[in-house]
């Protein structure tokens, strides 16, 4: 799941980007910004800690990948745009 923000990417985005991901059951987020707060980040990061210990007491083979990119949001890459 791609999730472009022009702007500044904020907590209350974050929560929004883990409530999509959760319900499609996603592998992979990554979030193209202009900026990402901490409080974003520490959101996703603690997400995907969560995902894996859950997986981890379960039994089940899940995981997420979190990836953060900053700085730069391009018009030609298709994803979700908040």
């Amino acid at each position: 799941m791609l999730v472009k923000k022009k702007g500044v990417f904020t907590e209350e985005d974050a929560l929004k980007v883990i409530e999509m991901a959760s319900q499609k059951m996603e592998k992979e987020i990554i979030v193209m910004a202009y900026r990402v707060t901490d409080e974003a980040k520490r959101r996703l990061w603690d997400y995907q800690r969560a995902v894996a210990l859950m997986a981890d007491l379960t039994g089940e083979e899940r995981y997420v990948r979190v990836e953060i990119l900053e700085g730069y949001v391009s018009d030609k890459v298709k994803g979700i745009e908040l």
